[in-house]
C-alpha cells in the first residue's frame, strides 16, 4: 500500500456522502475530473476499489465500507486539531453550516443572526433554512434544528423549545365564507396543506389533527409559499404562531378551539459537537431562544 493524502480521504468522504460526482465535486470546489483523479489516486494507493458505478451514482464497494469509519475518524481528529488552535473564543475562525426548517431559519434565526456575526468576526456561518431534513452522519451541516428527535446515529439531540400552531385565513377569503363559531363549521372550506410525497417529516401532517375529512385543495412544498398562499386569500390553513403574526394579511381562525403543538430540536454530531465553533453557534441560538421567551413561541 503506497502513501496518500488527506485531500484524497477528504474526497472519498465526499463521494461517499454524496453520491454523486458532480454533487461531491460542488461540495469540494473542485471539477468533477479533479475529483476522479483523487479517488483514482486513493484506489491506487489502498490497492483496491472504493466505489462502483451505478445508474444511481457511485456506491461503496465492501473495502470502501470497511474503510469509511476510519476515514471519519481521521476527518474528526483533523477537525479537533483544527478546532484547538481557536483557544481564544474571540477569534473563533471557520465555517459553521446550520441546518434549519425554512420558517425556523428564516423567521427567527435571520432577523438575529447579525448578533453572532457580529461577535464573531472570524467565524463564516451557512444558514441553510431548507424544508428538508439534514444528516449530520454524512456531514451535510456541522448542526441543525430538527422538528423531530432522531431515531438513530451518532447524534445527540435536545430540545430548544415547544411552539404552537392554529388556523389562518386572509380576513378577504373568510369574508366570502359563513361565520366561523365552532370546528364542525370548517367543512367545506377550501385547505391549503402539502404535497403529500415532499412532506418530509410526519411533523408536518397537521389536517388530520383537526379532521380525518379534510382535504386539501391546494398543496405546497414548503411553509412560507404556504403562508403567502393564506395571505392572498387562497384559504384556510395551519401555521406557527411565530411566522403568522409577521404577516399583517392573516388573520387566526378559532383561536379558542383549534391548538396545535410541535417541538424543534437541536441536532449535533458526536464527533464535532465539543469543536469551539460549533459550540458558539450552539450557544448564541440558545441565548437567543431565551431572549425570545415563551410568548414568542406560544401566543
Amino acid at each position: 500500500m503506497s502513501d496518500f493524502n488527506w485531500n484524497d480521504l477528504q474526497a472519498f468522504l465526499t463521494m461517499a456522502r454524496a453520491g454523486r460526482l458532480m454533487v461531491a465535486a460542488q461540495r469540494l470546489g473542485v471539477d468533477h475530473s479533479t475529483l476522479s483523479r483523487r479517488i483514482a489516486a486513493l484506489e491506487a494507493a489502498l490497492g483496491v476499489p472504493l466505489f462502483e458505478r451505478r445508474a444511481v451514482g457511485f456506491v461503496l464497494t465492501p473495502e470502501g465500507e470497511r474503510l469509511i469509519g476510519d476515514a471519519e475518524a481521521i476527518e474528526t481528529l483533523a477537525l479537533r486539531m483544527r478546532a484547538s488552535l481557536d483557544d481564544d473564543a474571540a477569534s473563533l475562525t471557520g465555517t459553521v453550516r446550520l441546518g434549519t426548517p425554512e420558517g425556523f431559519g428564516t423567521y427567527f434565526l435571520a432577523p438575529r443572526i447579525e448578533r453572532l456575526c457580529d461577535a464573531q468576526p472570524g467565524l463564516e456561518i451557512e444558514l441553510v433554512a431548507n424544508p428538508r431534513s439534514f444528516s449530520l452522519i454524512k456531514r451535510e451541516a456541522d448542526l441543525a434544528v430538527s422538528m423531530a428527535r432522531p431515531a438513530q446515529g451518532r447524534v445527540y439531540a435536545n430540545k430548544l423549545v415547544d411552539y404552537a400552531l392554529g388556523l389562518y385565513a386572509a380576513p378577504a377569503y373568510l369574508a366570502g365564507q359563513r361565520r366561523l363559531r365552532k370546528p364542525s363549521d370548517l367543512a367545506g372550506m377550501r385547505w391549503i396543506g402539502y404535497v403529500e410525497d415532499l412532506m418530509w417529516t410526519p411533523e408536518l401532517d397537521y389536517l388530520p389533527q383537526i379532521s380525518r375529512e379534510i382535504r386539501a385543495q391546494l398543496r405546497v412544498s414548503n411553509v412560507i409559499t404556504q403562508m403567502t398562499a393564506l395571505a392572498g386569500g387562497a384559504g384556510i390553513g395551519v401555521l406557527p404562531h411565530f411566522m403568522a403574526r409577521q404577516e399583517p394579511g392573516l388573520v387566526r381562525v378559532l383561536p379558542e378551539q383549534i391548538c396545535l403543538t410541535r417541538s424543534y430540536w437541536l441536532v449535533t454530531h458526536a464527533d464535532t459537537r465539543d469543536l469551539a465553533r460549533v459550540e458558539r453557534v450552539t450557544r448564541f441560538i440558545r441565548d437567543e431562544l431565551e431572549a425570545a421567551g415563551p410568548a414568542f413561541w406560544m401566543a
